[in-house]
């Protein structure tokens, strides 16, 4: 199903959730979940967005709040919520936590993306 990966992190799913989150990924949210004032009740958001140079832009934050048809799984001991219109632009997409020379930030990899713009940060 997936191909061969020489990555030292284990992706992580629960049944419920529409994408795939790191150990490296989990990781850093934990240590950014940590900083929060309200850490016991926030949760990570990932949604999608309309905007960006190719028409969708994805949006990762911190939400105590949980919405009517939210997708939420726990992954790697990180709390997730999805919202239910995001929830399918998102199916198997991984996201990862990448720390190289270029720089660190969070990666993400939707098979479902048409075309992707050169930054990574929007999709059509």
């Amino acid at each position: 199903m997936s191909m061969s990966d020489t990555s030292t992190t284990s992706p992580q799913t629960v049944e419920d959730s529409p994408i795939i989150l790191t150990t490296s990924a989990a990781a850093k949210v934990k240590e950014l979940i940590g900083r929060e004032e309200n850490s016991e009740q926030v949760a990570l958001r990932i949604a999608v967005q309309p905007g960006g140079c190719s028409g969708m832009r994805y949006a990762l934050f911190f939400d105590d709040r949980q919405l009517d048809g939210d997708k939420i799984a726990t992954l790697e001991g990180v709390p997730v919520r999805i919202d239910k219109m995001s929830a399918p632009y998102l199916r198997d997409t991984e996201i990862d936590w990448v720390d190289s020379l270029q720089g660190a930030g969070f990666a993400i990899n939707n098979p479902n993306a048409q075309s992707t713009c050169a930054c990574g940060d929007s999709f059509h």
